[in-house]
Order: C-alpha cells, then sequence, then structure tokens
C-alpha cells in the first residue's frame, strides 16, 4: 500500500458544472480517521484537494484503474491543488487514484482498497436505498476470518475469507456460496468494497433468508497483466484450486452440508466468467449458480446436461448502465424452458459495486430455497 508525502483534501474547481452544485459537502465516509478530505455532497459530486507545492499538474482518475476519465485540480498559492468532479458520481462505491506529473499515486486523505492489480484509494456516494448493506447495531453480525488452504496443485498455500452467520455454532451444518470476485481485484473485495457480511447480517436479522456461509478466495491462478484481456487465463487451473482443494477444505473445516443442494458458487465480472466455465464443467459440485455482470445462460447449455445435473437455481444480474437486455431476455430465456432462474437490474449503475451490492442482496433471497 503506496503512502504520499502529500496531504489530500477535496475542493470546488472552476470548471462549468451540468448544475450548480450545492454547497453542502462533507467528509467521504470512507476517508482515514481525521481526514476531511475527500469530500462529496448531496448531489453526488466529489471535491478533492492534494498537496503537492512542486507538482506541474495534478489529475485524479476514477473509475477501475481511472478507465472513466479524470478531474484536473488546479493549483493554489498555498501550495494545494483542488478540485470537483464535472458531474455528479453514481451512487455507491468508487475506485480511484491521484496522478501528480505521471507518475500515480493513492490519497492520502482516503482508505486504500485492492483493485486494479493494486491498491487503490475509495470513496462512496450514499446511496438512496444504502440500508441493506449499513452497518445496524441493532442486529447480531457474523464472523469473517482469514484461512490458509494447501494447495498442491499450485505448489502453495492459499487464502480465503469465510463469512459465517452470528448463529454459527459449529454444530449446525449450513449451506455454502463459493463468491468469486471481479478481474484486478482479489479476496477481500466482497468483504470490504462490496460489504457481503453486512448484507448476510442484515438480510438474515430481518428474516428474509436462512443463514448460510460464504467463502471469498483469490481467483487468479496465473499472471496477467491488467488490461492484457483473458486470453491466457487458465479457468481449469482455478477450477482444480476451488473445486478440488478449497471445497474439500471447507467442507472438512467448518459445518456445512456438504451437498450439491446446499453448494452454489456467484461471481461478479470476471468471477461470473469463472462460474459460467466451473459450473458448466462441474454441476455436480454447485447445485446454485450466479453470473453478476459476468455474462449469461441459455437453455442450449443444458440441453445435453443429466438432468439430475440441471441447476437448481439461475441468478444473471448487471447494472441498467451495462447490458440490461442481454440479462433480461436470457432470463425470459430459461424461464420460458422451464428452469428456475431470475434476472437482475440494479437501477442507475454500472460495472460497479453498487451493481453487485444489489446483486447479492436479491441472490441470496433466491438461492438455497
Amino acid at each position: 500500500m503506496k503512502h504520499l508525502a502529500l496531504l489530500a483534501a477535496f475542493a470546488v474547481s472552476t470548471c462549468a458544472m451540468a448544475q450548480e452544485v450545492k454547497e453542502d459537502f462533507v467528509p467521504n465516509e470512507l476517508n482515514q480517521p481525521g481526514q476531511e478530505y475527500p469530500m462529496v455532497n448531496s448531489q453526488g459530486y466529489a471535491r478533492f484537494k492534494i498537496k503537492a507545492p512542486e507538482a506541474q499538474a495534478v489529475n485524479v482518475g476514477l473509475g477501475l484503474g481511472g478507465t472513466h476519465g479524470g478531474t484536473d485540480l488546479k493549483k493554489t498559492a498555498d501550495g494545494f491543488w483542488e478540485g470537483t468532479t464535472s458531474a455528479p458520481l453514481d451512487e455507491g462505491f468508487h475506485y480511484y487514484h491521484v496522478t501528480i506529473d505521471g507518475g500515480t499515486f493513492n490519497d492520502p486523505g482516503a482508505c486504500n482498497y485492492y483493485g486494479s492489480v493494486r491498491w487503490e484509494s475509495g470513496i462512496e456516494i450514499p446511496a438512496h436505498d444504502k440500508d441493506f448493506y449499513a452497518l445496524r447495531d441493532d442486529v447480531p453480525h457474523g464472523n469473517v476470518q482469514q484461512i490458509l488452504f494447501n494447495s498442491p496443485s499450485t505448489k502453495s498455500v492459499r487464502r480465503a475469507f469465510v463469512y459465517t452467520p452470528a448463529s454459527y455454532d459449529g454444530k449446525t451444518k449450513l449451506p455454502v456460496l463459493y463468491l468469486q470476485h471481479g478481474w484486478g481485484e482479489d479476496e477481500t473485495a466482497w468483504s470490504n468494497q462490496g460489504h457481503a457480511n453486512l448484507i448476510m447480517d442484515n438480510l438474515i436479522a430481518d428474516g428474509k433468508i436462512k443463514p448460510f456461509i460464504i467463502v471469498m478466495t483469490y481467483g487468479m491462478t496465473n499472471d496477467i497483466k491488467f488490461g492484457a484481456g483473458f486470453g491466457s487465463f487458465n479457468f481449469k487451473a482455478f477450477e482444480t484450486v476451488l473445486v478440488d482443494e478449497l471445497v474439500p477444505y471447507v467442507d472438512s473445516h467448518f459445518a456445512t452440508l456438504a451437498d450439491r443442494k446446499h453448494r452454489a458458487m456467484a461471481g461478479l465480472s470476471m468471477g461470473g466468467m469463472e462460474t459460467r466455465n466451473i459450473t458448466l464443467a462441474r454441476p455436480e459440485v454447485f447445485g446454485w449458480w450466479g453470473l453478476l455482470s459476468g455474462g449469461q445462460y441459455g437453455p442450449q447449455d443444458f440441453e445435453k446436461m443429466d438432468k439430475n445435473l440441471i441447476p437448481l437455481g439461475i441468478f444473471m444480474s448487471c447494472g441498467s448502465k451495462e447490458q440490461p437486455d442481454a440479462i433480461n431476455k436470457a432470463a425470459a430465456d430459461l424461464k420460458a424452458a422451464k428452469y428456475n432462474a431470475q434476472g437482475f437490474v440494479s437501477d442507475g449503475t454500472a460495472h460497479e459495486f453498487l451493481t453487485w451490492r444489489r446483486s447479492l442482496y436479491h441472490l441470496a433471497q433466491m438461492f438455497f430455497k
């Protein structure tokens, strides 16, 4: 994790805005303790302020790898660089980083999250429906623990994180969801950026689902540079790690219902691609399948499959700014073919974590029923 010898904060730019910007900015909820900046306002604008007195140019790049363009900051007399996004950001979590004279840095004012195959700064635009993933003091909270498991196929000891509900006692056996992160992220993403544990805590406390376990592990088994594509990615190698090494470890170390009826796999983006490949290759292992901004299933996928191995339930989702028509059509086609399928489109979001938080919220209410 990189830290600058710079002070970070956020402020208003003089560039033209699409609407009048309200001056009700408050510190971002993901800021480092005691840091005032970055800030966000009630409209979703973000405001930055970075101390770099010797710099010639400072830019804030938003989105995974800065792919959504940047906000140029302007220098002030006191050595700070200040600026505000030219338009509101989507509700939810966003990665960002600071570029200073061509060098990439994190904002010392913000907390860091693993994305873009590096630690990135994070900013949260409060969502209108944020209560479903809020940290509530009126519900029992589960536990997220790190496990280390031996992986003979990769000749390494690998890491995973396991969410167990507040009621978990090590005796009552529970279903298990294997939940995969996206490209450039790691096994911390679903807990940190996705708030998977809080979503589960709230759903369980509200009586909307029965408790189940979630397992989150690193989905890469070979090195691919960011942006290079998936041509050289070996899904088969990760299949071995997940199915033949991690699943047996979890079943032997936790109280699980160790059969396909009570075992699910889902993933976002790249994790959805992994899920699609692995579930179709090993349908005897997973009974419930979920693709979150990670493609679709179709009736043709099951034409030659043993009827006893047909998925018990299929969940597919994306943001409304992605490919909603593809998700809706795929769900309709599967339902017409008498498969238990559900499609979900997150309103007003793109390829980002609010899409996937909402997706998990709905997926959790479908699986294991």
